[in-house]
């Protein structure tokens, strides 16, 4: 006997197409991880255009399946959202990716690598929480990684607040106090956009649960 999910194309297609994003999107975060760790003064950014390209392709067959599925796994407004906010951090990434690429030679002393494995942890949670989607609402386990997710974005806020005290009491050289500040800040940004998607998916989950 045949389920009306079966019947309208319902099945896990969408689970799966959020889930490649999501790994797509932790991806680029440990390329970034690897090139900061690699102290080049011409960094690759092959890796992070890939990753960035096959989110735009992920994101296009999620628009494509939504026009074509009758029956949807999750609403479609939920689907669209947290597809389009799991784009935004390989985006992110990418921007911070070519902005260091562009003064690598300046900054190569500079800590972004510790930063960046707490990027990748955040962005390991949202591995974790869409793959959570599929095992049905649970919203205990959710909350648990939720709550991850915010621990990590604050942590990262008290990081921010130490590193201007540092730039502004330290560093004498105003044009490079500016470029130092953009990109810890941009890594900041791509772990708001985590958090961002986090949000999104617990939202998810309290609206089915």
């Amino acid at each position: 006997m045949f389920s009306l999910q079966t019947i309208f194309g319902k099945g896990d297609k969408f689970y799966g197409l959020l889930e490649a994003s999501a790994d797509a999107a932790r991806q680029s975060t440990r390329a970034l991880i690897a090139m900061l760790n690699q102290k080049s003064s011409s960094p690759s950014l092959d890796e992070f255009r890939v990753a960035r390209r096959r989110e735009k392709e992920i994101m296009a067959q999620i628009s494509q399946a939504l026009v074509n599925t009758f029956v949807t796994a999750l609403e479609r407004e939920d689907i669209e959202g947290l597809s389009a906010a799991l784009y935004k951090i390989p985006k992110t990434v990418e921007k911070f990716a070519e902005r260091y690429a562009l003064f690598a030679p300046q900054l190569m002393e500079i800590d972004y690598a510790s930063r960046a494995v707490l990027l990748e942890k955040a962005a390991g949670v949202i591995v974790e929480m869409v793959a959570q989607l599929r095992k049905g609402m649970r919203l205990e386990e959710m909350k648990a990684l939720n709550d991850r997710m915010q621990a990590i974005e604050s942590e990262a806020d008290r990081l921010i607040l130490i590193l201007y005290q540092d730039l502004f009491t330290n560093e004498r050289d105003a044009s490079r106090l500016i470029l130092r500040k953009d990109l810890f800040e941009l890594l900041e940004k791509a772990i708001d956009r985590c958090r961002d998607a986090g949000n999104v998916i617990y939202a998810i989950v309290l609206k089915n649960s």
